[in-house]
C-alpha cells in the first residue's frame, strides 16, 4: 500500500517511498485520509514529473542498477550502469527539484542523505 501521508515517516522516506512506487508501475492509489492531508503530503503526492514516470508510455519497470553496500553519500551511476555508452551526453532531469543538468557525459554523481533519494529523467542529446 502507498503509506505517503499516513504518519510515521519523514518527508524525505516518504520520497523515497513515492520514488520507488513510480518506478515499480504501481497504481498509483493514495492511502491516506485527504481530508486531512498536508501541504507537504500533498505537494510529494501531486508531483507531475514523478507520475509521469510511473505512467510512462513504454510501461517498462525500474530496476537497481548498482549496488554500493549501504553507501549513504555521494553517490555515482555510471552510464554503463544504466546501459548507455560512456561517451553518450545527456541531459539529467532532477524530478524532485525541478530542475535540470545539461550535457553531462560518462556518469552523474549526487549527495544523497540517509533515507532520501535522488530521481532522474536522462535524455541523450540528440533524441530530445
Amino acid at each position: 500500500m502507498l503509506e505517503v501521508g499516513n504518519g510515521g515517516m519523514s518527508t524525505e522516506e516518504y520520497r523515497s517511498h513515492f520514488s520507488i512506487w513510480a518506478l515499480a508501475k504501481a497504481p498509483l492509489l493514495i492511502g491516506c485520509d485527504i481530508r486531512s492531508m498536508d501541504n507537504d503530503t500533498f505537494e510529494l503526492l501531486s508531483n507531475k514529473e514523478v507520475i509521469e514516470v510511473n505512467q510512462d508510455k513504454l510501461g517498462i519497470q525500474g530496476k537497481k542498477v548498482k549496488t554500493n553496500g549501504d553507501l549513504e553519500a555521494t553517490l555515482t551511476a555510471d552510464w554503463s550502469d544504466v546501459g548507455l555508452q560512456p561517451s553518450i551526453v545527456v541531459d539529467a532531469r532532477d524530478v524532485w527539484e525541478h530542475s535540470s543538468i545539461p550535457s553531462i557525459q560518462g556518469q552523474l554523481k549526487s549527495a544523497v542523505e540517509a533515507h532520501a533519494c535522488k530521481m532522474y529523467i536522462l535524455t541523450p542529446h540528440g533524441l530530445q
